[in-house]
């Protein structure tokens, strides 16, 4: 989104929201426009815009919406699809019951974010073994914690600016080829 169009969405949130801008001096207001269209910056336009209307409409406290509900609110419309855990493991649960012998097929079958949860193919066959209760409650209880924590961490990432994103993968790929010596946080090789 570009500065321009950023000031058209601080148009709508001010003719929504009257009382709430009309003591916003005009340095206040280019201040305001120039960080919504930095935090806006990799979104369209027609999703933030729909984003905010959506918000407004819903709206029953009478204060306009912050920047990070508009982008939830543009994560939501963007990823209308995006399936619960329990659905999540409804697939897992359906893969399972053919997991002794077609556990390859199934694993293959289930969308990425679930088989990353799952792991493999053998994890499928595994769990066809186990027994029915442990099965649709410790393992579902674990997959489905496990894949809220990986919804809530990518929902996190999307809503991030591309600026931000890009230092964070940077300082992952320092980490990755940064050494581990052991001696600098006081352990020594004996464990002293």
């Amino acid at each position: 989104m570009t500065v321009e169009q950023t000031g058209m969405i601080m148009d709508i949130l001010t003719a929504a929201y009257p009382r709430f801008y009309s003591t916003m001096g005009d340095q206040n207001r280019t201040n305001a426009v120039v960080l919504w269209a930095s935090m806006f910056r990799d979104d369209d336009v027609n999703v933030v815009t729909a984003a905010v209307k959506s918000l407004i409409a819903s709206d029953t406290k009478g204060f306009p919406p912050h920047i990070g509900a508009v982008k939830e609110q543009v994560r939501r419309i963007m990823h209308q699809g995006e399936i619960t855990p329990q659905e999540a493991w409804g697939l897992v649960a359906k893969a399972v019951r053919n997991g002794l012998y077609g556990s390859r097929e199934e694993f293959d079958a289930l969308p990425p974010d679930v088989r990353k949860i799952v792991g493999s193919a053998n994890v499928l066959r595994e769990w066809a073994m186990v027994d029915s209760e442990t099965l649709h409650s410790v393992i579902s209880s674990n997959f489905q914690r496990s894949y809220k924590i990986r919804q809530e961490r990518s929902r996190e990432l999307q809503t991030m600016p591309s600026d931000v994103k890009r230092l964070i993968r940077l300082i992952s790929k320092r980490m990755e080829l940064e050494p581990y010596h052991g001696e600098e946080d006081g352990i020594g090789a004996n464990g002293d």
